[in-house]
């Protein structure tokens, strides 16, 4: 039976009893709302709590652990892993000889699987399970890395690398918040340092140190870093003469709305948006 089939599906616990493919009554009283991310957590049917997270068709049902979708690759959680298996068993074959390379077709079903994992961290992020998001966001840097380490085509590795700066930007939020609510601040300040190092070395691995000042993710990291420095009480930090871009585009959009002038002013609040929390390139959901 293939998906176009009209036929009847069966209980797994009990064949003779007939089940909906519906999923009416799995939504109802879950409203979608275009504005939020809606996630739930909801016990399995064999046993394992599922991550649901809502859409406007309908929604997205992940495992906790392992890959998202809860497929196996060969014998091993992930795509990612078994191209490192393959890698290392070559490097051991051929010490000498040609790297292992990723072809497209290779990298294409590692974005594929990488989405899955953007979706997860979302939705842990979303539930404040912090360290599960730190766990998948560190994974999508792992991949990142080895993409751009054995990708055969430059273009596929740009495909990836792309999202470094704002996964690595996530990763530092998803280890940092919870320290910084133990008011950990020194462990915290250090895990946002880490995150500016790695996105100021993305940026310098494409020559492009001087965009550091118009890139949102590490705009945003250097803000927080300066009001966590300051609950810690660091009177340095408050003296800082650096600029707040968020500050000034704040003077902008008041001076913007006093002047009447709305057009500028709408521009200026999606920038201010994008400078409290900055969303992954192009706004469109992917790996980051």
């Amino acid at each position: 039976m293939n998906c176009y089939d009209r036929g009847t599906p069966f209980s797994p616990l009990d064949p003779l009893l007939p089940v909906s493919f519906d999923i009416t009554s799995l939504l109802a009283g879950w409203p979608y709302k275009p504005d939020e991310v809606s996630v739930r957590i909801v016990p399995g049917n064999d046993g394992r709590d599922k991550m649901q997270l809502r859409l406007d068709l309908g929604m997205l049902q992940m495992e906790i652990d392992g890959r998202p979708d809860g497929q196996r690759i060969h014998g091993v959680e992930s795509w990612l892993e078994y191209h490192r298996q393959q890698q290392e068993k070559h490097d051991a074959a051929h010490p000498d000889g040609a790297p292992y390379l990723l072809a497209t077709e290779d990298c294409a079903e590692l974005m594929r699987e990488g989405v899955q994992y953007y979706h997860r961290y979302l939705s842990f992020w979303q539930i404040q399970r912090y360290e599960l998001c730190a766990r998948d966001t560190q994974r999508n840097l792992k991949l990142f890395r080895f993409v751009r380490e054995h990708a055969k085509y430059d273009r596929d590795k740009l495909q990836f690398d792309q999202w470094r700066p704002y996964v690595t930007m996530m990763h530092a939020r998803a280890v940092a918040t919870p320290l910084v609510e133990l008011e950990q601040y020194a462990a915290a300040i250090s895990a946002v340092d880490a995150g500016i190092r790695g996105i100021e070395q993305f940026l310098s691995d494409y020559g492009q140190q001087e965009q550091a000042g118009r890139l949102g993710e590490l705009t945003f990291l250097v803000r927080w870093k300066r009001e966590i420095a300051q609950l810690a009480g660091d009177i340095a930090a408050e003296n800082e003469e650096t600029e707040d871009p968020v500050a000034a585009v704040e003077a902008k959009l008041a001076a913007a709305i006093e002047e009447e002038r709305y057009e500028e002013a709408i521009s200026l609040r999606d920038e201010l948006k994008k400078l409290k929390d900055p969303p992954p390139p192009g706004g469109l959901p992917g790996v980051g």
